[in-house]
């Protein structure tokens, strides 16, 4: 069946009925779709136009082109959060029905970078810890992060510990309270360190989301930068009219 004419543009068209035929299961997950001469004359639009609708929804992870190969249907992202609330990964994971886990791969503690002493408003002499880990849904890697502390701000014995969730370490004592973050979120490429963790394909975009969190005195006592499979994650926010 051809795209019929109504008063939007053609290749709007042919984003809804690839959308349509995707969720119908004509075209499934990761399976090749026909080429660009075979879907424009099933569509009967112009390569012109079927290309245009195919750059956008390429560009919203619909589907992925791989170079010299052809186009490929995405997985649907299996965990989608909003990001008004501080939601944490393992929740994510668990409201998707999956087992969520960690793999620590390193706990540092090292003298305040310069970047650390303007981020922290620390000293040259405070510490910082630096946690790089591996979150897994049933065993499979799905985000990378890399969280920095003041040390000043965990309990003496976290470095010894060998799992411990970095929330509730930070509150343990009761003397800080996480109250917001601030995040910020970057689309990115193949990254030559986390996208090997992550065991992904060189053409799996990532998602990159940096969060400053505060106390309830305003004052930044994490900050974790977070690469997510864009395959496997969608983040949304509620905007409201003031």
């Amino acid at each position: 069946m051809t795209i019929k004419s109504d008063h939007r543009a053609l290749y709007l068209q042919v984003i809804d009925r690839m959308k349509q035929d995707i969720a119908a299961g004509v075209y499934k997950e990761k399976e090749k779709l026909p080429s660009e001469f075979e879907l424009s004359k099933t569509l009967g639009v112009s390569r012109a136009t079927l290309r245009e609708a195919l750059r956008l929804l390429e560009e919203d992870n619909i589907i992925i082109r791989r170079h010299g190969v052809g186009t490929f249907v995405n997985s649907k992202p299996l965990f989608s959060s909003g990001i008004e609330q501080l939601t944490s990964v393992s929740d994510m994971i668990r409201q998707a029905g999956m087992e969520p886990g960690a793999i620590y791969l390193s706990t540092l503690e090292n003298l305040s970078s310069e970047e650390d002493i303007k981020r922290f408003h620390c000293t040259a002499d405070d510490t910082v810890i630096t946690i790089e880990r591996v979150r897994t849904a049933n065993g499979d890697p799905v985000v990378y992060c890399i969280d920095k502390v003041p040390a000043a701000y965990l309990p003496t014995d976290f470095l010894g510990r060998t799992e411990s969730s970095i929330f509730k370490a930070i509150e343990e004592t009761g003397d800080i309270h996480i109250s917001y973050a601030v995040t910020f979120i970057d689309p990115t490429g193949y990254h030559e360190e986390a996208s090997p963790i992550l065991e992904c394909e060189p053409e799996t975009a990532l998602l990159v989301l940096k969060q400053l969190h505060y106390d309830e005195d305003d004052r930044l006592v994490l900050y974790s930068k977070n690469y997510f499979r864009a395959d496997k994650f969608s983040f949304h926010v509620v905007r409201k009219r003031v």
